[in-house]
This record gives C-alpha cells, structure tokens and sequence, in this order.
C-alpha cells in the first residue's frame, strides 16, 4: 500500500480506522486494475453500495465526490464500490472479501493495510452502463417553510408547492 494514498485519506476523513483502509484499498485495486488517474470532473464514476467510513477515501484518493455528482450512493451496507470509466467505457465491481480471522481491530486495520489486494477484494469486470452526467435543476421556494429547493425535489400537495421536508406522504399499507 502507498503510505502517501492512507496520509491523505486519514487527513480528510480525521482519524486512522478500519473502515477508512478498506476504502483506500478499494481505491488503489481500482485505480491499479483499471488504470485510472484521479477524476478531474465526471470522467470517472464510482458507485458506493456503503456510506461508511470507507466512502471518505473514495472522495479524497479518486475525486468522485457527491457533490461533483461523480459519486452516486446506493447504499446496501456492503464494502462494494463499482468505478465506471466514461472515455472507455468500463466497468469494475470491487467487494470486500469476508474476513474469517479473528483479530483486534488494530490487527484488522493493520492486515487492511498491508495484505495483497487479490487477497481482500473480490474483483470483477460488470457490464458498463451509461449513467447521465448531474443535472443542474432551478431553485423554487417552498410555499410551507420558505426554503429554496431544487424544483426537482417539490411537490405538489393542496396546490401548494413543498419541499420535501413539508411534504405529507400518503401510503395506506402496513408494513409486515
């Protein structure tokens, strides 16, 4: 592992844990497998199936940020993040491994960082998808709580224009 790539993302993310490794590692298994360099802009897409502690490292080692729109959450409470490269139109899936070794948590942050990547991850090529660039959408006020919101994030309810956080949802089924 590159000391340089965990220096940076304990800077961004505060602090030195297990969770942060993962991610680095992720990164650099991507960044090796699918020679890539970090995403100036929304050349590079990861998609994250997790909003632990790991995505941190995804922003500060790829350049795939939220707020960029070139990180998109699809949170399934795995370790498994699918880079998409747009100029060529590939494709991987990297999934942690289940670690069956019983160690301390300084024991699993330590073998996070130092055992061989083919080791940690599952690595597999997945069908390339085109996924739309981030839209930009215009800002309207919520007729309830005075807030502006994107548009796209409105509802319509009593004729009022509301935010979402205003917004009275209407569902009729229990859940089981």
């Amino acid at each position: 592992m590159e000391r340089t790539n965990w220096k940076t993302a304990v800077a961004f993310h505060g602090h030195e844990c297990p969770g942060l490794a993962i991610g680095v590692r992720a990164c650099e298994a991507a960044m090796s497998q699918m020679n890539l360099d970090r995403a100036a802009d929304e050349e590079l897409l990861c998609i994250s199936e997790t909003d632990a502690c790991s995505i941190d490292a995804v922003q500060a080692l790829t350049g795939c940020t939220l707020g960029k729109g070139n990180l998109i959450l699809k949170n399934r409470g795995k370790q498994a993040f699918t880079f998409l490269n747009r100029s060529r139109k590939e494709a991987m899936r990297f999934y942690l491994k289940q670690d069956s070794g019983r160690r301390s948590r300084e024991e699993f942050l330590d073998y996070l960082l130092t055992a061989p990547l083919e080791e940690l991850f599952l690595c597999q090529r997945v069908p390339f998808r085109e996924i739309p660039k981030a839209r930009r959408f215009p800002s309207d006020t919520c007729e309830c709580c005075k807030e502006t919101t994107g548009e796209y994030w409105l509802r319509l309810e009593n004729g009022k224009k509301v935010c979402l956080d205003c917004f009275t949802n209407y569902e009729r089924e229990e859940d089981e």
